[in-house]
């Protein structure tokens, strides 16, 4: 097996990704469970037991419900400052035991957003400190605080124990100068996204563009490069097949132009939208990233970690259909599509 240029675990940055409001489970997958009597529970592991969380009428009454989904997360955020005096015990243990996995996985920062939620800010502001302060009990690694709302970044920044290492800020962009500001004050590392003021860059040329503006902003607020970790943007191939080739070129670009020093992560996961076999995607894509230049990802860390990646054969079918897919070469995806189909991958 050929492993990806045998990787250490410093060498790859993990920003866990898994303490979301926007995560989802299926209803009536292997984890949502129907107890019966109307009730529903989520299945977790807290330690060596079992526990089992339960979904609140809020969730099973609303949309997301009806259309199979639950976003669990955000059952335990609700449980944890709504629920009985059972409800928040669980709620508390949910969200810790999935901060545990991400560090012993070996996530550098623990991703936390909340945005969805509410649509109150002040709620918002109130459960990322509260959350925040729960996960930072459970685990030693530092939180990266991900909102898109100034005042949710300012109070989880606030709220992080600066003692375990800095925080880390997502993101700051040409559209967010305010949390240029913010993340310095705090003392943070920051998620430098490729974003312009009023849109989403398409081009390596524009992505280069955006942020040969953004970094010298950064750098006089006090930013030294290894303080950045920039974001060149990934979008689904499902919507795009070159989507996956025009990141990594990014990517390559990114790393001639700023240097060995600045980080280079993004959100790699979202390369697999709307595709089948999406962990294999994901994989071989992180593996394609840090070939390209970039350290690091926001990812899931159970999937996406040092070990798995070296472990990745670079010559078998799987790997070569991936590849393939990622790189605009499999046209619709039609190879790998049917090489899922029919379990071969």
């Amino acid at each position: 097996m050929e492993g990806l240029l045998r990787m250490k675990a410093s060498n790859f940055i993990s920003v866990g990704e898994n303490i979301h409001c926007t995560r989802i489970y299926k209803v009536g997958g292997n984890l949502v469970k129907d107890l019966g009597g109307g009730r529903w529970g989520i299945a977790f592991e807290a330690g060596k037991t079992a526990g089992m969380l339960p979904v609140p009428d809020a969730f099973t009454k609303g949309a997301d419900w009806e259309a199979g989904k639950v976003k669990h997360c955000a059952v335990a955020i609700w449980q944890g400052n709504y629920g009985d005096s059972a409800g928040k015990t669980l709620g508390v243990e949910y969200l810790q035991s999935a901060a545990r996995k991400q560090a012993e996985k070996g996530a550098t920062y623990l991703d936390i957003n909340v945005d969805e939620f509410s649509a109150d800010v002040q709620e918002r502001v109130r459960l990322m400190k509260w959350t925040v302060d729960i996960l930072r009990r459970a685990v030693s690694i530092p939180m990266s605080i991900d909102s898109s709302n100034i005042e949710t970044l300012r109070a989880g920044l606030e709220a992080c124990d600066k003692f375990r290492g800095r925080p880390m800020a997502n993101s700051v962009s040409l559209e967010r100068a305010q949390a240029v500001e913010i993340a310095a004050r705090h003392k943070a590392v920051a998620i430098a996204s490729a974003a312009g003021e009023t849109g989403l860059p398409a081009t390596t040329a524009e992505r280069l563009a955006n942020l040969d503006r953004l970094m010298p902003r950064l750098a006089q607020a006090g930013f030294a490069p290894k303080d950045i970790h920039i974001d060149p943007l990934v979008f689904p191939i499902s919507v795009d097949g070159n989507n996956g080739k025009n990141f990594l070129e990014a990517v390559s670009a990114i790393r001639a132009r700023f240097g060995k020093d600045t980080h280079i992560v993004a959100g790699l996961s979202n390369v697999s939208f709307g595709m089948p076999n999406r962990k294999l995607i994901n994989q071989v894509f992180a593996y394609m990233a840090v070939e390209a230049g970039a350290d690091g990802g926001i990812v899931d860390p159970i999937q996406i970690n040092v070990k798995a990646l070296n472990s990745l054969d670079a010559k078998s079918e799987p790997f070569r259909l991936a590849r393939a897919l990622l790189m605009g070469e499999d046209e619709f995806g039609m190879n790998f599509i049917a090489a899922s189909r029919e379990g071969k991958i």
